[in-house]
């Protein structure tokens, strides 16, 4: 593995569209610009979490994989997968969607940046991220808290 190769985990989640077909091209569209997908959890179907009255059930999911550039980098090619798969480039952040990825986990930094924090800063109080997350990647560390994912899994199950 290249030294400047990254542990990455995704989420994923659509609530518009065939959301399995969504996520296999996104993965094909990921492959094609670089991140190596090594593994993605079977799909769940979710409550939408502090949106309108009315929205869609949401399928969501997770892969890991690996990636030779920069988490910037990487968000701007998911930005960009998002798009090209039906997402408006400017949308409300609880509106429906047919694709939003996030990045969850970029190796062990911590990023804070105006466009990008990771570990994404909702993903531990976030079944829908840790139920199939924990699925492929129990081990992996969220490095701000030092916490595994199936640990931040069983204690937001704990709190449920």
């Amino acid at each position: 593995m290249n030294i400047l190769t990254q542990k990455v985990a995704l989420a994923l989640g659509s609530n518009i569209g065939n959301a399995a077909e969504t996520f296999a091209l996104a993965c094909k569209l990921l492959q094609s610009n670089g991140f190596n997908v090594t593994a993605m959890a079977p799909i769940i179907t979710t409550a939408p979490v502090d949106c309108p009255p009315g929205t869609p059930d949401f399928a969501n999911s997770a892969l890991t994989g690996t990636f030779d550039g920069s988490a910037e980098e990487l968000l701007n090619l998911t930005q960009s997968i998002e798009v090209e798969l039906g997402r408006p480039q400017q949308h409300g952040f609880h509106e429906s969607r047919t694709l939003d990825m996030d990045i969850i986990i970029f190796g062990r930094q911590i990023i804070h940046t105006p466009r990008l924090t990771v570990p994404h800063p909702a993903a531990r109080q976030r079944m829908f991220v840790l139920e199939p997350l924990a699925q492929i990647a129990p081990d992996w560390i969220f490095p701000d808290s030092g916490m595994t994912v199936s640990q931040a899994y069983c204690l937001l199950q704990e709190r449920s």
